[in-house]
């Protein structure tokens, strides 16, 4: 009888010791920053919930112990841009490169400029397709590539470009960083500005918009040359100056 008090009491201590193990809560993700998405999470779960749909693509996960693949469904992003939606395919576009980035982005909820490179070049090539065609050429991570190519890969005059900033009323020349949402253009016509869509969140920099723009997936585009521009700004009295920091509110609101 002693022997086999002391049996139940060993197993009952041994199950005791693994609940408590196997109850241990799993160690927060990393916190960083870049492309947080918004604070609806219904797109993603649209996103997610339309793999039967027919425009699906495959991308595989980013860790390394599996093999296994995702399909992911641009419906959605198709569905917003056709019925000029911008706003809403802005938010899309967001959901799809966490997505696309890989299993750690989407545990995190937003991605790393350095998890870029884990978006296959078919898949980026769609989203910037889509976004083309619905916009007249118009929207677009290439069209974007270009204007950055126009001013010699400077992130400043780019924004500039896009309309990104806005000119301040004072009485020397200054910008500051739009205000999103309200502050963007949701609409196509002629005064929107080439390139202004999608948006990529500069919060903590650029390097995330950076890595988009040297992707594989749009190289080859033949740099274009700005003709009747220095990259400066014209002050009141008609003279040109060089952009400068002291022109600009380092705010990235976006």
């Amino acid at each position: 009888m002693a022997a086999t008090h002391s049996l139940r009491t060993l197993h009952h201590h041994h199950h005791s010791s693994s609940f408590k193990r196997l109850s241990t809560p799993p160690p927060p993700p990393p916190s960083s920053f870049f492309l947080k998405p918004p604070s609806s999470s219904t797109s993603t779960t649209n996103t997610l919930s339309s793999l039967s749909s027919t425009t699906t693509f495959s991308h595989p996960s980013s860790t390394t112990s599996t093999t296994t693949s995702q399909a992911i469904s641009f419906d959605t992003l198709q569905h917003h841009l056709s019925n000029q939606n911008f706003r809403q395919a802005d938010e899309e576009t967001r959901h799809l490169l966490i997505l696309l980035a890989g299993e750690a982005a989407q545990k995190r909820g937003y991605v790393f400029f350095s998890e870029v490179q884990f978006i296959s070049q078919n898949d980026l090539k769609a989203i910037d397709e889509l976004w083309k065609k619905h916009s007249n050429n118009k929207f677009g991570y290439s069209v974007q590539k270009r204007q950055w190519q126009k001013v010699k890969k400077d992130f400043t005059k780019l924004f500039l470009k896009l309309g990104w900033m806005k000119k301040l009323d004072t009485e020397i020349e200054q910008y500051n960083y739009r205000a999103f949402p309200d502050e963007f253009i949701w609409e196509l016509n002629d005064e929107t500005p080439e390139g202004h869509l999608p948006l990529t969140n500069a919060l903590r920099g650029t390097q995330l918009f950076n890595s988009i723009l040297s992707h594989p997936a749009f190289e080859g585009q033949e740099e274009e040359a700005e003709t009747g521009e220095n990259g400066g700004v014209t002050v009141r009295d008609g003279t040109t100056k060089p952009l400068s920091n002291k022109f600009f509110k380092p705010n990235y609101s976006f």
